[in-house]
């Protein structure tokens, strides 16, 4: 059941985790915006791609449709500018001596939280969506939940308006994320997160596996191939259990 009288602006990127928030929050809120981040992302095929996404969304789910209002893109070149990471650049993707690995692009998250507050300041949005995870991820410190809290707490008080930051996908890992996204749109958006959404690093879509597009060989395409994996296999035994 919709929020009412709530407005939302999901952070976009055209990957399988923001797609899925963006189905989370037009299930639940009368009007949602987003964002998107040009940051000279390696794999900045995914700005492309999140346009063939949302217009994906507007054509097959007509009730989403109607709540679905302006995508906003912003420049933040800046960001790759000052990062030396394997996200902004054609490294080799590798663990740090910190722990980390090099896909970690610092004060990205930070970065994107801010500025897309600002922007929800301006739009009359009192909600941001972003697809953070501390379940499944690689570790980056700014998509952990206390973060994320800390960040709401800070903007809103910077700010002087309360904001809530959702993160649906907080603790659910890859495999959830695929069923969260069948519950959401069914075969529909699953389809339209195979074909069209881009979540490999390397920006590759030269190949089309049973998951979607990607090397298949990077963080992102393993975690999202074995998910999927994992998701169609509880499919099968429910199916045989029937």
């Amino acid at each position: 059941m919709a929020e009412q009288n709530r407005h939302a602006l999901v952070l976009f990127s055209g990957g399988q985790d923001s797609t899925t928030c963006l189905a989370w929050a037009l299930e639940r809120y009368d009007r949602v915006e987003t964002i998107g981040f040009d940051y000279g992302q390696r794999h900045r095929v995914e700005l492309d791609q999140r346009k063939v996404v949302l217009a994906q969304v507007r054509a097959q789910f007509p009730a989403w449709a109607d709540r679905l209002g302006e995508d906003h893109m912003i420049d933040l070149a800046v960001l790759g500018q000052i990062s030396d990471t394997a996200l902004t650049s054609d490294a080799e993707i590798r663990m740090n001596a910190d722990g980390l690995p090099n896909t970690f692009v610092p004060g990205r998250n930070l970065l994107f939280l801010t500025l897309a507050a600002a922007l929800a300041y301006r739009r009359e949005l009192n909600v941001l969506v972003g697809g953070m995870c501390e379940t499944d991820f690689s570790g980056y410190p700014d998509c952990r939940d206390d973060t994320i809290k800390a960040m709401q707490v800070a903007i809103s008080l910077g700010m002087g308006k309360r904001y809530t930051f959702e993160t649906p996908l907080m603790w659910i890992d890859k495999h959830e994320t695929w069923q969260l996204a069948q519950d959401l749109g069914g075969d529909a958006l699953v389809e339209v997160i195979v074909e069209h959404s881009h979540t490999c690093y390397t920006g590759d879509r030269s190949e089309r596996h049973d998951w979607g597009y990607g090397c298949g060989k990077c963080p992102a395409c393993v975690l999202r191939r074995n998910g999927f994996a994992q998701w169609r296999a509880e499919q099968a035994n429910l199916e045989a259990a029937q």
